[in-house]
């Protein structure tokens, strides 16, 4: 090949090279605002919206575990949302942005960080999400997510500590499940089988949690003497009793 033509396809090279990179920085700034105009769409009950992000088959897991389809949805997808009173606006914004591009086929994570607005009151709470979005003909939509709820421990009371001192004693499920429950002051500690103790706070009279653990609860039960026999772990609604054994 004679020695001019190296430089233009050395230059093509390049350019092919730089491609890829460049399509990825595109690909990349495009789901970003897609997820972000997905999560907006959704607080706003904007389905018209979703129904242009949804691809027909996308399978659809909710913070409830409900498993939907675009239909199930969308429904018939109006044009557009129905305006939601000021008093009952939601806003949802993300962080902990992350993209995982496989050609034709990204996969997103995120946590949306959920305000709730009710009349005069707001709540918060956080959502993380992983979703799949497939390119096809040059167009991202979604063709799967799902949604966990990221709980929050309770706010904690004090009680008396005579009413704490009945929840001290010794509880067992079976002979290698064996809890402790201890008070010092107004601070109340839990141990399992002789492992060092973790705290435990007071949602409401006979219910317990630990603070790095709000989906479990310690529900007391009580005799017809209104004494103290056991309690109830439970955890997203099924029970492991333990009895009073000291």
């Amino acid at each position: 090949m004679p020695a001019p033509l190296k430089p233009v396809l050395l230059l093509c090279a390049l350019i092919v090279a730089a491609c890829p990179a460049h399509a990825d920085d595109h690909d990349a700034a495009k789901l970003r605002q897609l997820s972000q105009a997905f999560s907006d769409a959704s607080a706003s009950g904007d389905n018209a919206a979703l129904a242009r992000m949804l691809d027909d088959r996308v399978v659809f897991m909710n913070e409830s575990g409900d498993i939907a389809t675009k239909k199930d949805i969308v429904g018939t997808a109006p044009a557009a949302p129905t305006p939601k009173p000021a008093a009952n606006a939601a806003v949802l914004v993300q962080s902990d942005w992350n993209l995982q591009l496989h050609g034709d086929v990204a996969v997103t994570s995120f946590t949306d960080n959920a305000t709730f607005h009710f009349h005069e009151q707001v709540r918060h709470a956080r959502f993380r999400s992983t979703e799949v979005w497939l390119k096809e003909a040059g167009t991202w939509r979604m063709i799967s997510s799902q949604t966990l709820a990221v709980p929050d421990a309770p706010p904690a009371i004090q009680l008396p500590e005579a009413e704490l001192d009945q929840y001290a004693g010794i509880y067992s499920a079976g002979a290698d499940a064996m809890v402790k429950i201890s008070r010092q002051g107004q601070r109340m500690t839990s141990s399992t089988n002789g492992a060092s103790p973790t705290p435990l706070d007071v949602e409401v009279r006979d219910v317990l949690f630990t603070p790095n653990q709000p989906r479990i609860r310690r529900i007391f039960e009580r005799d017809g003497q209104g004494r103290i026999t056991g309690f109830l772990a439970r955890r997203e609604g099924h029970d492991i009793r333990f009895r009073r054994v000291g």
